[in-house]
């Protein structure tokens, strides 16, 4: 019975590897005492069919419990857990989780790239989940606005619904945005989903051999300036495409840095954060306009406990009454027009999660789905901003990749 396996292997415990770890264990130093005399092999940065082995091993007997946990979180989250969507969502865990089961002892070399293979194919398969689980929130918004969500009662104020109580007369305003078991649960959701991401990731990145300055999916030099430079591109692009135009961006501070980091994570959070900025300054003076420029501002010192990236533009700010709901993974600027737009990009939640085709707003979890990038290997976000003028956006980068990730429990 498929319910009962799930429940059995969600009761098992996660185990959590910090960056650290990702990276001593991608060149071999995690290997047993009976391997040393492969200490030349452990020194390459490259991975041996030891390491691959090891590796391939922790992964198969890892990533069903992961998978099991976000079943069962999937399985009780009210109300989301009824949407099309997510239901998709649910069954691709599910699928993914019998795999993973049934794959058998990894033995030898032949074994582990069997392994590599169905997990390569288990990778593809998870890669448009998040727009899958953004389009099940645009699901439940829908809903709620149409009347089609028993014990609530749409408002024209989209943002607030009011829930009915036992009493026939009266009711309880409740905000969308900030329903708390909702929010944790999608908290618990992506920050599983990118440790997921991260061990699957790691490991098939360690089979495509080795490539200067990587261990796996982990550059040991990213450079924040190439990052930022490389997501201005990508944002310009998408607020030229939209808009016929798109502000400069000024980049400064300390150019010449570099850190051990996962250079995807870092793209996503700059890209998301230059989107909002070029959105909100395009939209507050008027393409015709002299645009203001946003800037971005890299510090950090040898003494520093992290790398700092700021995000600084005038486009307007945010009003205060928003600050909280912009960390809802249920909230969205955007008005329902173009949430549907977003959505008709990807019908049914198809197609890749990070890519610049994804509109520049609309789907309303880029800045949560950030801070939690940030937040897996020990960072954080901040977000200050000033009404009538403009907001600044704060990175906060661990330096030394010792933090352990933060694995969710339901």
């Amino acid at each position: 019975d498929v319910a009962q396996l799930v429940e059995k292997w969600a009761k098992e415990s996660q185990t959590s590897a910090s960056l650290q770890v990702l990276m001593k264990t991608g060149r071999g130093l995690m290997l047993n005492d009976s391997l040393k005399s492969y200490k030349e092999e452990q020194q390459q940065h490259h991975a041996t069919e030891r390491i691959l082995m090891q590796v391939a091993g922790f992964t198969r007997h890892e990533l069903p419990i992961r998978l099991a946990h976000r079943i069962v979180d999937l399985d009780r989250v009210p109300l989301l857990r009824d949407m099309p969507s997510v239901q998709a969502v649910k069954d691709i865990y599910i699928d993914s989780f019998l795999e993973m089961l049934h794959f058998p002892t990894i033995e030898n070399p032949t074994h582990e790239a069997q392994f590599a293979r169905q997990l390569e194919s288990l990778y593809d398969k998870h890669s448009n989940v998040l727009a899958k689980m953004a389009r099940g929130a645009y699901e439940l918004r829908s809903a709620v606005r149409n009347g089609k969500i028993p014990g609530f009662i749409p408002s024209k104020n989209t943002g607030n619904i009011k829930k009915e109580t036992s009493s026939e007369t009266s009711s309880e305003t409740t905000n969308f945005e900030q329903m708390d078991e909702l929010h944790k649960f999608l908290d618990r959701f992506y920050m599983s989903r990118i440790g997921i991401r991260v061990l699957a990731g790691q490991y098939l990145s360690l089979r495509h051999g080795p490539m200067e300055n990587y261990v796996g999916m982990i550059c040991q030099t990213t450079s924040p300036l190439d990052v930022v430079q490389h997501a201005s591109d990508d944002a310009s692009l998408m607020c030229a495409r939209k808009y016929g135009d798109a502000p400069e961006i000024i980049i400064s501070g300390r150019l010449d840095l570099t850190f051990p980091y996962v250079p995807t994570h870092l793209h996503y959070i700059v890209l998301e954060l230059l989107k909002n900025a070029m959105r909100a300054t395009v939209e507050k003076h008027g393409v015709d306009s002299q645009l203001p420029p946003v800037q971005v501002v890299i510090a950090d010192g040898t003494e520093n406990e992290d790398v700092v990236i700021k995000v600084a533009d005038e486009g307007g700010g945010i009003p205060r009454s928003h600050m909280k709901k912009i960390w809802s993974y249920l909230f969205t600027t955007a008005d329902p027009s173009i949430q549907a737009g977003a959505m008709a990009t990807f019908p049914g939640g198809n197609g890749v999660d990070h890519s610049v085709d994804s509109p520049l707003a609309g789907l309303g979890y880029g800045l949560p789905i950030s801070r939690s990038y940030a937040r897996y290997f020990g960072g954080d976000m901040k977000i200050m901003s000033m009404e009538g003028y403009g907001t600044d956006a704060f990175v906060y980068l661990k330096r030394l990749g010792n933090s352990r990730e933060p694995l969710p429990v339901f």
